[in-house]
């Protein structure tokens, strides 16, 4: 450590670098539970050796003997433990008095939500650096370093707050565990005795009995798993580096598979120098080619680090060497380009033609699509589940779709799209659909609702309730059964009783309404236990609701091109082709191409077109015309569109995918041809239906008497200043009185003219407000006005009624509360009285 702080301040060696992956291991939810369940067991033992010891100072007849009086201490905090560990795995919150050596507390867990196939892979596939690094100013923790090439993918994290913090594995890293290949719990201490006595044969001057104290550049350290072990002589290190490769690649005992050889060679301003061997778990590794020949001829797969990739050569399967010198040969190689990028950024079709930030967005969109969220939807009850009801399996699609059999959650439909300027309602990313199309089940879907009825959990003062039915009901037709729960099948609109709760000690029966502003349709109804009696206590009941396509539902291509819908036109009006007469299902305006250079698109719609008429997949696996074998191309074509081209020429169409179109609205040709073709479209979970807000009235604050806020309770939205500022701005005054005032808190108060109160009005009782005969007999009687006059100025001369909003008058009583009168000034005011009283 000396030397290595001497050779950072000499500026000989670079200061190691916090925030790069070859420094950082995986903190894993196996070892996270272990180390949390032991701190929480050692809190629990000292909590009842503190019992213990002071009822061993309060009696001294005590007995530690005694098990039965231990025992009674040891349990009183037994259930602490298992409290904890549930909060950690349901919450992610990991309380503890020593922080266990982690920077948070709070964020340790992921909901493994079923949305799609897609979202829930990913879950497992995350690594986040920690919401600590949030909240941090500088921007170092998020950039993407070279160090991570291969294990982390580049296009794979979100946009916005977590962007670079929460990332995901490409799709052959794997994390370095406690067992082997064949699924053996691995012997470190074995393997690190058996890679000692194999250093040694290699020429390594092992640590002990004598301690070497040359140091670089004479004499190189061994480290093991963070320990110094020995020292090489720096002209033999590489020959050991070789050996111990070597022996990895032939599964010798001494060198597990995922040992990291990290060779860090001499230089000046570079790394500290030394030989830094690994066989922790918790490691990232990945495999790439080893180009060194072995005696029986064949390439073997080695799977290296973090550490130790920044000082080797690879190169890419791309027939280049990459730029280097002949001093520098490459010694590994690149699986494949893709290996790159995560499992869902592999789905993308020809990512490499597309820009950076698209395969960004499409790799947040495609966790976010309505498709086959699970095989087993009809037993599920997930509190939430989209479902697509005719979904396909796309033309165009990765190596990746059909490894991973992503046929089994299908996510879109082949739609076809015409790119084309129609009628203006395609303007700023809205898309048509054809509205035939819609009704023939094309994006059709429902979304699974479940709610959990749990009765033991709502009981009050021990009272036990059940479901049932009350037996005075006769009515057939009622959604409720015979047990009080809801008949599967049957549709429930808003504010229909759908289920029933007999309270056993009262008799009573309580039915329970629907809420929401949508009906639903009874899909499932599961059991979940009883109580000691028998009789049923939990049940799960998944509510239908059906979600067809409308104004305002969001969809979006493979690509990133995100658009809502914007009409749904008649099959009628729109443009068909003049050599198949068929129609589009969606139209896309044009200029959604130019800045985006969503350029696999365009290609992915020739594709498919190629793909539908010759009846077969077509493959668009990223990089694949990047990959040489023997130093040839794969690709016999020049570019993709030369290869597409010549098979939709030969069934009549178009070189380049475009055709001619005929106006529905008039029959007549379109002046230009028109890009048309099947792509793959998804269907988003964000939908209108879920997001519409809309307020006439409804329930209101009750101390401003304003309207309360939130969708959910029947809110409005907040009018805030900016856009006070806008109506000012558009001199729509009138309208901004109606907002802030007529339609919030309008109020009607009485104010003295003479002396500006607002807040000393009071009502004077006359003869006609007492309650009249008639009143009493029962009959209806007119309310007689109320008189006010001034509490301060003993009159009633001067009361005017004034509008005002309820807050103004609000604002006044708490002013009044710090002794502050504010003084209302009237139009029409009037002098007060001279007094009679003399001064």
């Amino acid at each position: 450590m000396l030397q290595k702080l001497y050779a950072l301040v000499d500026q000989t060696t670079s200061p190691d670098n916090p925030d790069a992956l070859q420094f950082q291991e995986a903190l894993l939810p196996g070892h996270l539970i272990t180390v949390f369940l032991k701190d929480r067991i050692q809190d629990w033992l000292q909590k009842s050796k503190r019992l213990i010891m002071e009822e061993i100072t309060k009696n001294k007849s005590f007995e530690l003997n005694n098990s039965l009086e231990i025992r009674k201490f040891l349990s009183k905090y037994t259930t602490s433990v298992g409290r904890a560990i549930e909060t950690l795995i349901k919450v992610g919150r990991a309380n503890s008095q020593s922080m266990l050596d982690l920077p948070q507390r709070e964020g340790m867990t992921i909901q493994a939500e079923r949305l799609n196939f897609h979202r829930y892979i990913s879950h497992f596939r995350s690594v986040h650096r920690g919401s600590s690094f949030a909240k941090m100013r500088t921007t170092t923790v998020r950039k993407l370093l070279p160090e991570s090439w291969g294990f982390l993918c580049p296009v794979h994290t979100p946009d916005g707050e977590p962007c670079g913090l929460l990332n995901h594995m490409t799709s052959i890293c794997r994390i370095s565990s406690c067992y082997n290949s064949e699924g053996a719990i691995k012997d470190f201490q074995k393997i690190k005795d058996k890679l000692l006595v194999e250093l040694v044969r290699g020429g390594m001057i092992p640590l002990l009995p004598k301690m070497e104290h040359t140091g670089p550049p004479e004499v190189l350290h061994v480290h093991l798993d963070g320990c110094i072990v020995g020292s090489i002589a720096s002209a033999k290190i590489e020959e050991v580096v070789n050996y111990l490769r070597r022996l990895k690649l032939l599964a010798h005992p001494a060198t597990p598979e995922d040992l990291e050889v990290g060779y860090v060679p001499l230089s000046l301003g570079g790394a500290y120098p030394g030989l830094y061997l690994f066989t922790s778990p918790a490691r990232f590794v990945r495999p790439v080619k080893n180009l060194v020949s072995l005696p029986d001829g064949e390439t073997r797969i080695e799977l290296i680090g973090p550490f130790e990739q920044a000082f080797m050569e690879i190169r890419c399967p791309d027939g280049g060497d990459g730029g280097r010198k002949k001093e520098f040969p490459a010694t590994h190689e690149e699986i494949h380009p893709t290996a790159i990028l995560s499992v869902v950024a592999n789905l993308t079709p020809w990512s490499d033609h597309n820009q950076s930030p698209r395969n960004m967005y499409q790799c947040q969109m495609a966790k976010q699509t309505m498709g086959f969220c699970g095989q087993a939807l009809k037993y599920r009850t997930d509190v939430k589940a989209f479902h697509l009801q005719t979904p396909q399996s796309p033309i165009v699609r990765t190596a990746t779709y059909k490894k991973y059999h992503m046929d089994e959650f299908p996510s879109g439909t082949n739609a076809i799209v015409a790119v084309l300027s129609y009628t203006g309602y395609d303007m700023e990313d809205a898309m048509i659909l054809n509205k035939s199309a819609v009704d023939r089940g094309m994006f059709r879907g429902d979304i699974f609702q479940t709610e959990c009825i749990d009765l033991s959990a709502k009981r009050t003062e021990n009272v036990p309730e059940i479901f049932a039915k009350s037996p005075l009901s006769r009515d057939t037709d009622n959604v409720i059964d015979s047990d009080g729960l809801p008949r599967v099948g049957e549709t429930v609109v808003p504010y229909e009783q759908y289920y029933s709760i007999y309270n056993t000690l009262t008799g009573a029966i309580r039915p329970v309404r629907l809420k929401g502003t949508e009906p639903a349709a009874i899909d499932y109804v599961a059991l979940n236990g009883t109580n000691s009696k028998g009789s049923l206590q939990k049940v799960n009941i998944r509510l239908r609701r059906k979600r067809n396509p409308i104004i305002g539902d969001k969809f979006s291509s493979r690509h990133g091109q995100k658009g809502v819908c914007s009409q749904l036109w008649p099959d009628i009006d729109m443009p068909f082709s003049a050599n198949t007469g068929m129609r589009p299902d969606l139209i896309i305006n044009p200029h959604a191409f130019p800045s985006r250079m969503t350029i696999a698109m365009l290609i992915e719609s020739i594709a498919a077109k190629a793909g539908s008429v010759h009846g077969k997949f077509i493959d668009a696996t990223p990089f694949a015309s990047s990959v040489k074998e023997d130093g040839e191309n794969r690709c016999k074509y020049d570019s993709i569109v030369d290869e597409l081209g010549p098979m939709l020429a030969s069934y009549g169409f178009n070189h380049h995918g475009t055709e001619v179109l005929y106006s529905g609205l008039f029959g007549t040709e379109l002046q230009f041809e028109i890009f048309i073709g099947p792509v793959y479209y998804q269907r988003l979970r964000h939908m209108v239906s879920d997001k519409f807000q809309v307020r006439t009235t409804g329930r209101i604050d009750q101390v401003t008497k304003q309207p309360i806020g939130g969708r959910k309770h029947g809110g409005g939205i907040r009018f805030g200043e900016m856009e006070r500022d806008a109506l000012l701005a558009h001199g729509a005054s009138y309208l901004l009185h109606d907002r802030l005032h007529t339609c919030s808190d309008y109020h009607v108060a009485d104010v003295c003219s003479l002396c500006g109160s607002l807040l000393s009005a009071t009502v004077i009782k006359s003869d006609t407000q007492k309650k009249s005969k008639r009143h009493l007999l029962g009959v209806n009687t007119v309310r007689p006005a109320k008189n006010f006059t001034c509490q301060a100025c003993q009159t009633n001369k001067g009361m005017e009624t004034v509008a005002m909003p309820y807050v103004f008058r609000y604002l006044a009583a708490e002013l009044a509360a710090m002794n502050i009168k504010l003084d209302l000034r009237l139009s029409n005011r009037r002098e007060a009285p001279p007094s009679n009283e003399s001064c």
